[in-house]
């Protein structure tokens, strides 16, 4: 009997183009507005498959830095980007994986947002509530 990989989806309609979520997802600048305490400078992303990228979320109470990276597996513009998520060397075969899907819809895009290798689930104050906490500033970003 094989154990079940730990994973978990979030789904966000977005009053945004794909072009202008895909930007928010991939351009350094739009990162920094909406990731959690995530200075410009801390942020490196090279969005290509193969390429890597890594960004810093610092603590804004006890100035705690938490480093996260890793590499593009598949890159399709404005459709579809996948990534390994955790520390930024950890090694690719062991580490969680994000496909983000954008679906257009008028002036609206569906984001779905699926972390594979990874446990999360709404309430946990971890790792889901993490993420749809960043996709509400994203949705607060796009906005402005």
């Amino acid at each position: 009997m094989t154990t079940p990989v730990p994973e978990f989806t979030i789904t966000r309609t977005l009053n945004a183009s794909r072009e202008l979520v895909w930007c928010a997802w991939t351009e350094e600048k739009e990162l920094c507005n909406w990731l959690p305490s995530t200075p410009l400078e801390s942020i490196s992303f090279d969005v290509q498959k193969g390429g890597r990228y890594c960004y810093t979320m610092v603590n804004n109470e006890t100035s705690e830095e938490y480093p996260t990276g890793g590499v593009f597996l598949d890159v399709v513009p404005f459709e579809r980007l996948v990534f390994t998520w955790g520390y930024p060397n950890d090694p690719i075969e062991k580490s969680p994986v994000v496909t983000l899907t954008l679906t257009g819809h008028g002036d609206c895009t569906e984001m779905i947002f699926h972390l594979r290798g990874f446990a999360g689930h709404p309430g946990d104050k971890y790792v889901y509530d993490g993420w749809s906490g960043a996709f509400d500033d994203l949705m607060k970003h796009l906005r402005d």
